[in-house]
């Protein structure tokens, strides 16, 4: 795990505008806060590895990461990205299994991380937490049921438009529609579920339909009602 010696400061690890801790009370917060650890990850660090044991998990409050499971082959399935605002590894913390994905950064970030014990008071002690959690739970099995069903059913074409639209919806646009995470063709393969030539294939045949435009890494929309109709949506 690679982090740098910068500690955030006080606004970058506010807990507090966090949409999962909005059942908490004032005095949880406080706790939340008493207890968290936070500290910085330059791009390329890995937080957590596929396996392992962990201890809490985490907050995002600045910064994107992946979330990714590794094949027998070694090669990544990514299963999503993850932004400020989004907190990862607290399913196999609840499971009390090992890590079932490993998280890396793709942009620098600042992660606060959230002993067990704390999430077990906070689960214990506040019934609309509880109930809160369960559904985001059941709201990531329906993802995960929908993801299945698409590499069964859906073609390449169509699940590369899908993606670029799931990554619209999660990462936004600049005023010219320019999607505002920057990816590799590998990264993008590897969440699509298929082989980097293809995805490099079907974005020049997306350009070519004026579809979007690539600039390098960046990709601009051209055209999101004719996606969303390739994509099924």
């Amino acid at each position: 795990m690679r982090s740098s010696s910068y500690i955030p400061q006080p606004e970058e690890t506010n807990l507090s505008e966090f949409k999962f801790f909005k059942h908490l009370t004032d005095t949880e917060i406080g706790k939340l806060n008493y207890d968290k650890t936070c500290q910085t990850y330059k791009k390329g660090s890995v937080v957590y590895r596929e396996g392992t044991r962990l201890t809490g998990f985490y907050c995002v409050t600045n910064g994107i990461l992946k979330i990714y499971k590794t094949g027998i082959d070694g090669k990544e399935q990514i299963i999503r990205f993850v932004k400020q605002g989004d907190i990862i590894a607290f399913r196999s913390l609840l499971s009390q299994e090992l890590a079932c994905t490993s998280a890396k950064v793709i942009d620098d970030a600042v992660l606060c991380h959230i002993p067990y014990q704390t999430l077990l008071y906070l689960l214990q002690n506040n019934w609309k937490f509880s109930h809160w959690m369960i559904q985001i739970l059941c709201r990531e099995l329906r993802e995960a049921n929908d993801y299945i069903t698409d590499i069964a059913q859906k073609t390449v074409r169509e699940r590369l438009a899908e993606v670029l639209l799931l990554l619209k919806d999660n990462f936004d646009v600049d005023d010219d529609g320019t999607l505002q995470i920057s990816l590799t063709r590998e990264e993008l393969a590897n969440m699509v579920g298929t082989a980097t030539e293809s995805v490099i294939r079907l974005l020049s045949e997306f350009k070519q339909d004026k579809l979007i435009e690539l600039k390098g890494r960046k990709i601009r929309f051209l055209d999101v009602p004719t996606l969303r109709r390739m994509a099924s949506i």
